[in-house]
C-alpha cells in the first residue's frame, strides 16, 4: 500500500495586536508648530483692544510716575535753553560785535524759562511727563505689541523674543543719549546762531519743549528699528536679500525720516539723524539674517 504524504502546513507568522486608532482630537493642536490660538477675525480684534488698553494704561501709570519727576526733568532740560538764553544777553552787550561763546557764564539759578500764556507753565510741565511716562511705559507697551503676534510663534521664537525684551529699553535709552548729547548741541546752535543779524532768539517754554522732547522721543523709537526687523524675520514676513536689493529705497526712507526728526533744514543736523538710521538699517539686515536662522525658515539658502 502506497505511503501517502501529507502537504505540511506552514505557520502563520503571528501578528501584534494592533493599537487602536485614536479618534480625531478636537482640541487645539500643540502650541510648538506656531498656531498655538487660532481666531477669528472679530477675536484678534477683540486681543488687539486688550492689548492696546494695557498698554494705554502702561502708559498712564508712567505718566504718573513721570509727574513726580517732572520738575527735576525740566530742570536737566534747561541747561541748554539757559545757554542760548546767556549767549543771546551776551550778543546784546557786546552791541552786535563778535565774542567768545567759551566766555559766556551761564547761571542756572536766575535762568527761568519764558511763557506768553496763563497755562504755558502748565503745558510745559505736563509734556515733559508725558515724556518721562512714555519712556518707562516703552517695554510695557512693546511687551504688549508683541504678546499680540505670539500665537503665531513657535515655544522657541518666543523665548527669543522675550530674551530680545531688555533690548528695548536699551536701544531706546541709546536714541535717547544720542538725541540729546551728540544731535541737540549742534542742532541748538545752528538755531541760535541762524542770521542773529535779523533775528533775536527768544524761546518760550512751549516752543522749546515741544522742539526737545519730540527730537528725543522719535530718535528713542528710531532706534528700535533692529528690534522690529529682528521679529518680523523670526516670523518670516522679511528675509535679507530684498533688504539688500533695496538698499536705495533705505536711503532715501531714511533721508524723509531724518527730515521728520530733525527740525532743522539744514544738511548737517540731517546728516548727523540719517547716519546712525542707515547703519541701524544695516544692524537690521544682519537681525533678520540671524532670526531666519533660529526660525528655520531657510534651510537651504543662507538668504
Amino acid at each position: 500500500m502506497p505511503e501517502l504524504k501529507l502537504p505540511r502546513l506552514r505557520r502563520q507568522p503571528t501578528r501584534p495586536p494592533e493599537k487602536p486608532v485614536d479618534a480625531p482630537s478636537l482640541e487645539e493642536p500643540d502650541q510648538e508648530d506656531g498656531h498655538g490660538a487660532r481666531m477669528g477675525f472679530f477675536e484678534h480684534l477683540d486681543e488687539l483692544r486688550m492689548r492696546l488698553v494695557r498698554a494705554s494704561i502702561a502708559l498712564v501709570i508712567g505718566v504718573g510716575i513721570g509727574l513726580a519727576f517732572a520738575t527735576p526733568g525740566l530742570e536737566f532740560l534747561r541747561t541748554p535753553y539757559c545757554q542760548v538764553v546767556a549767549l543771546n544777553d551776551a550778543y546784546n552787550n557786546s552791541g552786535g560785535q563778535e565774542f567768545n561763546p567759551d566766555t559766556v557764564v551761564i547761571d542756572l539759578n536766575n535762568c527761568r524759562f519764558q511763557t506768553l500764556g496763563p497755562t504755558g507753565g502748565v503745558v510745559a510741565y505736563f509734556r515733559v511727563a508725558l515724556l518721562l511716562g512714555g519712556i518707562i511705559a516703552v517695554p510695557m507697551i512693546t511687551y504688549q505689541l508683541l504678546m499680540f503676534i505670539f500665537p503665531g510663534l513657535t515655544r522657541r521664537e518666543r523665548r527669543v523674543v522675550l530674551l530680545s525684551l531688555p533690548a528695548v529699553m536699551v536701544l531706546f535709552l541709546i536714541g535717547v543719549a544720542f538725541s540729546w548729547f551728540i544731535l541737540m548741541p549742534p542742532a541748538l546752535g545752528f538755531l541760535e546762531g541762524f542770521q542773529q543779524n535779523l533775528f533775536r532768539p527768544e524761546w518760550t517754554a512751549d516752543l522749546y519743549l515741544s522742539f526737545v522732547t519730540s527730537l528725543i522721543f522719535w530718535m528713542g523709537v528710531a532706534f528700535e528699528t533692529p528690534l522690529i526687523f529682528f521679529v518680523l524675520g523670526l516670523l518670516g514676513l522679511v528675509s535679507t536679500r530684498p533688504l539688500i536689493r533695496n538698499w536705495r529705497v533705505a536711503v532715501v526712507g531714511a533721508a524723509i525720516a531724518a527730515a521728520l526728526i530733525t527740525p532743522t533744514i539744514d544738511p548737517v543736523n540731517m546728516g548727523l539723524v540719517m547716519g546712525p538710521l542707515l547703519v541701524l538699517y544695516v544692524l537690521s539686515v544682519f537681525l533678520v539674517f540671524v532670526a531666519r536662522r533660529i526660525s528655520r525658515i531657510d534651510e537651504t539658502s543662507p538668504y
